[in-house]
């Protein structure tokens, strides 16, 4: 019963909010009384199709995937509504207060803010769905031997193949992964949204990723939603490494690099045997590894990362906000939002993702296909 509360209360509280922005912006605009009854109706449509989004797995295919499209794309349309309407009352009250409130203004400002949320929608959405582009990260590696210099990692993360995202969009990352030729490849969680049954046609490309010293996953919260089991089996099946709260030894000549991977910081919760345990990670890796990585999901997994001895971090989860202004709530949950960091003596490098959550629609935080280069530090 409790659930069901919660989806109407939400569906409320997301109605009451389409009426505030028709309520702010509909009115004083100088057009037509039939096209207001439009923008009213498409509100009507937009409160409906948020909540229906949510709940469209329950809905046989293929109008599960076409509700959740629909939604999704009320969905990004609606939150830049939301936020720039609340802007522009703000600016109305500071006006006002200051005495200056030009005859125009109101009508000019509602109508700016349905341009601009429009242009933010549509410039996120051609972002969103645009191939992630490559970004080169050198890291900087006190005392690196030589034979680990240049040694590359290619970073995917947050994919999240789903309703929206499906084969084609991860064949195109595979292609553009496997061209870098990186020395090895990393998968740092959140790759679906459903499960094996549901998606395992679209992630099969998976199985095309290679690299000379393997290719290695971690799990995301994701995963755990969509059946954490059954996909790790899958993704082994695909033969890729699902690194367990264990590690690799990858040897360059008479240097080594200890690559270890650990469960989602929340696993845990789902499953007490996949509790997130850095140093269950590195026990027993070899004394004398020059270097000692860590695959994280969550970027707070540092914090424990950290004293177990791990030099770098490699992270997702953040999506780098995704889209202004969630961005500035991260830091609420997370200690870093995207790139380069450190806590400590580890620095932690937080990829931005590679595909999207949600709405088809990233402003601000361009999805990313990370090259993680090690080079030896300045002295």
């Amino acid at each position: 019963m409790a659930p069901r509360i919660t989806i109407r209360f939400a569906a409320v509280i997301v109605a009451l909010l389409h009426a505030y922005i028709g309520l702010r912006l509909l009115p004083p605009l100088p057009i037509p009384l039939a096209v207001k009854i439009l923008g009213a109706l498409w509100l009507v449509v937009s409160s409906v199709l948020l909540p229906a989004a949510l709940m469209a797995r329950r809905v046989s295919q293929p109008w599960s995937d076409r509700l959740s499209w629909a939604g999704m794309l009320a969905m990004g349309l609606f939150s830049s509504l939301l936020i720039l309407t609340v802007a522009r009352d703000l600016v109305l009250a500071i006006c006002a207060l200051a005495g200056w409130h030009p005859p125009a203004l109101t009508w000019m400002s509602a109508a700016a803010t349905l341009a601009l949320a429009l242009l933010v929608t549509l410039a996120g959405f051609f972002n969103a769905r645009r191939l992630a582009r490559v970004k080169t990260v050198d890291v900087p590696i006190a005392s690196l031997p030589d034979a680990l210099h240049g040694f590359t990692i290619a970073q995917i993360s947050d994919i999240h193949v789903g309703p929206t995202i499906k084969r084609p969009y991860l064949e195109r990352i595979v292609e553009r992964v496997n061209g870098l030729r990186p020395d090895a490849i990393a998968v740092t969680g959140d790759l679906v949204d459903g499960t094996v049954r549901e998606l395992a046609a679209h992630t099969a490309p998976l199985g095309q990723l290679s690299a000379p010293d393997g290719v290695y996953v971690v799990t995301g919260n994701h995963e755990y939603y969509s059946g954490a089991p059954a996909w790790i089996a899958e993704l082994r099946r695909l033969g890729l490494r699902v690194l367990m709260n264990e590690h690799v030894v990858i040897e360059r000549g008479s240097a080594a690099l200890v690559l270890a991977g650990v469960t989602d910081y929340s696993a845990g919760q789902f499953d007490p045997a996949h509790r997130s345990d850095p140093e269950r990670a590195i026990a027993g890796a070899p004394a004398h590894a020059a270097l000692r990585i860590l695959l994280a999901h969550q970027p707070r997994s540092a914090f424990a990362a950290a004293p177990a001895g791990f030099d770098l971090q490699l992270s997702g989860h953040t999506h780098g906000g995704q889209f202004w202004p969630w961005n500035l709530f991260v830091p609420m949950q997370q200690p870093f939002v995207a790139g380069l960091n450190r806590h400590e003596t580890m620095q932690v490098y937080v990829s931005r993702g590679t595909g999207y959550w949600g709405p088809p629609k990233r402003f601000g935080a361009p999805s990313e296909i990370t090259l993680v280069r090690l080079v030896k530090a300045a002295p």
